[in-house]
């Protein structure tokens, strides 16, 4: 990221760890900078990227297979290194160590030991038992020439291992995951202590370097924003307005799949807080025509994500002459789902709106300030830009709206159900005083219908499934545990007040293996 050359800042080489977002997560939580590369990155690149330091993930692979991603032993030369896992291992094989095969894999909860309690372990005991989480098929064995073990396991001897003059320093376990009980302390010891970073990124700072950033890249353009009442988009607004004022317009496309009274509420509420040049684009015939009898979740999103820059780019045509720039508000979870992050070896989960659904040969040049942030981060930036609370603690929205939470084609009827479902359950649950607590609730209309009975009759009706989940940036998340009282009050209004639902169910899955939306 540019404007974060002069501070510290971690690379990340990912090596196809499950956890490698959870690294990132912890050493911004530590106030430093990070980012995610493949480890393809040349040792030219990541000089040139100048990082305090260098964490190497974990991941499936053996260091002994084909084709499996290695590293340039001159990378350790570079800036202090972390190994965590296969990254462990892999130092180890670049070094000249034994890496051997467990003959099972071993995954779940060990007791560490702690031999030596400086660096890595500087705060621990010396014999110190600590509880981590291991994940890993091999394991080193012996040691690379010039390295030492720092600590030991029940089940590996070589649990931890540093260089004796060098800082390079390797764990079996993963400290980025809560189930090591003092993995954060690890990671800070390492990112300060071993690296001599400083914890530098703010809200404040961040801030500051984008804008300084977007008004150097526009210049005097003009700009557009799609505005579309979530978090992001407003935040993404705020920001680019602070570094470029009256160039900014932001756009409001009523697409017909928003929630009850969601154009009245932006309307309101972004004029009222932000000041902006506000355009509201009636446009529900428009998309609901396109998506005739479309039920493929991607073509929806593609389908949705085109048709939103051409009504932007007619839209651009009112504003005014000079307009070259489009402001998105896409974070780094939808960079990671939507793409493996920085090309490393994640698979793709699905196409987002804000990266995978643009119109080729769109006349746009992107402007994207948060895509390097996560949701808790773009939230804290939204209240030092004096955002309210009323929008930087709203739930997530997607992008595609309730296209994807209509999980069939969609019709202006099931967008009515869905409505009003949806309406009933949010209130429901800031009735409750349950809101603050969730992450993201929704309902979604099931392509089934199932049998009831409503007074005498007998009843052939639609199913709606409710969704709450908790979460710190959406990669992650558990299902929210309703009290039952509030679940119950929730079902019964839908089935009494919408009319063509006589079903309701709860989702109690967990991301992985499920993701938050269903679509």
């Amino acid at each position: 990221m540019e404007g974060v050359k002069d501070s510290s800042r971690i690379l990340i080489l990912d090596y196809g760890s499950q956890f490698t977002q959870l690294i990132a997560r912890r050493v911004r939580e530590a106030r430093v900078y990070s980012e995610i590369h493949p480890p393809t990155r040349t040792v030219e690149w990541i000089r040139n990227w100048k990082p305090t330091g260098i964490i190497l993930s974990g991941g499936p692979n053996s260091v002994y297979g084909e084709d499996v991603p290695s590293a340039d032993p001159a990378l350790l030369d570079i800036a202090p290194v972390l190994g965590i896992c296969y990254g462990m291992q892999l130092i180890a094989h670049l070094q000249g160590g034994e890496v051997i095969g467990a003959g099972k894999r071993e995954y779940g909860r060990a007791d560490l030991v702690v031999n030596e309690p400086a660096g890595l372990f500087g705060g621990f005991d010396a014999g110190e038992k600590t509880p981590v989480w291991m994940s890993h098929g091999d394991h080193v064995d012996v040691p690379p020439p010039g390295f030492r073990v720092t600590a030991s396991s029940g089940s590996v001897a070589i649990a931890a291992m540093r260089h004796e003059s060098k800082p390079v320093h390797a764990v079996q376990f993963h400290p980025e995951v809560a189930h090591t009980a003092r993995g954060a302390d690890i990671i800070s010891n390492f990112v300060f202590d071993v690296c001599g970073a400083r914890p530098s990124w703010t809200p404040g700072t961040f801030i500051d370097e984008e804008t300084l950033r977007i008004r150097e890249r526009v210049g005097s353009a003009r700009v557009i924003c799609g505005l579309s009442g979530g978090v992001d988009s407003a935040v993404a607004a705020a920001l680019v307005h602070r570094a470029i004022g009256d160039q900014l317009t932001c756009i409001f496309v009523d697409t017909g799949l928003l929630r009850m009274h969601e154009r009245d509420q932006v309307e309101r509420t972004f004029r009222a807080n932000l000041g902006i040049d506000l355009v509201t684009v009636r446009a529900e015939e428009r998309f609901l025509g396109a998506l005739a009898g479309v039920d493929d979740p991607e073509k929806k999103r593609t389908i949705i994500g085109h048709t939103f820059i051409d009504v932007f780019e007619e839209a651009a045509e009112k504003v005014g002459e000079g307009v070259a720039y489009l402001v998105q508000g896409t974070l780094y979870p939808d960079v990671i789902e939507s793409a493996s992050p920085r090309g490393g070896p994640s698979v793709t989960i699905k196409t987002h709106h804000n990266v995978g659904g643009l119109k080729p040969g769109m006349k746009f040049k992107l402007i994207e300030p948060l895509r390097e942030l996560f949701k808790d981060e773009v939230r804290n930036v939204g209240r030092e830009l004096g955002l309210p609370e009323e929008i930087v603690g709203r739930h997530p929205f997607p992008g595609p709206g309730l296209a994807i939470r209509v999980l069939s084609d969609v019709t202006e009827e099931k967008l009515e159900v869905l409505r009003k479902a949806d309406a009933i359950y949010l209130e429901e649950i800031r009735a409750a005083g349950l809101y603050d607590d969730i992450w993201q609730a929704f309902a979604v209309l099931l392509p089934v219908r199932s049998v009831g009975v409503m007074g005498d009759f007998r009843t052939y009706e639609n199913v709606v499934a409710l969704r709450a989940v908790t979460s710190t940036d959406g990669m992650t998340a558990d299902w929210f545990p309703f009290p039952h009282d509030a679940l119950a009050r929730v079902s019964s209004r839908i089935i009494n007040e919408v009319r063509g639902v006589n079903r309701v169910v709860y989702d109690i899955s967990s991301k992985p293996p499920a993701t938050i939306e269903w679509e």
